[in-house]
């Protein structure tokens, strides 16, 4: 009996352990900055374009920036809201020292050059485990 609730411990602790390596396969320790916009009146599709493009070009011009996420397929805004936000962009850090790195970064300056004259609006959303 000794021997069998013995064996029945291990096997729970195995269990047990296996459970927590999954649960830390789902919870990686990288940073996904989401981030919603609202464009200013008079912004062409071009300009739209182009910041988005400049969003793509991101991990290659910043070393911390892993993926990037560009296609907007539904932008909630808040019941009342006076500026809608039309597009969504997510840029996935390596970390939460690359997202602290990139703030004031020559990527993110250069970015900016082709952002933040069209943007009127943008909520941002930084999340991590």
């Amino acid at each position: 009996m000794k021997k069998l609730l013995l064996c029945l411990l291990v096997a729970g602790n195995m269990l047990f352990g296996a459970s927590l390596l999954a649960a830390d396969d789902t919870m990686p320790k990288s940073v996904i900055h989401v981030v919603t916009v609202a464009w200013k009146e008079g912004t062409t599709d071009a300009q739209i374009q182009a910041a988005l493009d400049g969003v793509k070009a991101l991990p290659k011009n910043f070393d911390g920036i892993s993926r990037v996420w560009v296609r907007s397929i539904k932008v909630q805004n808040a019941p009342g809201t006076t500026m809608r936000r039309t597009h969504a962009f997510v840029m996935e850090f390596v970390d939460e020292a690359a997202l602290a790195r990139y703030a004031g970064s020559d990527a993110q300056k250069k970015w900016y050059e082709v952002y933040t004259p069209i943007r009127a609006q943008s909520t941002t959303h930084d999340i991590t485990n």
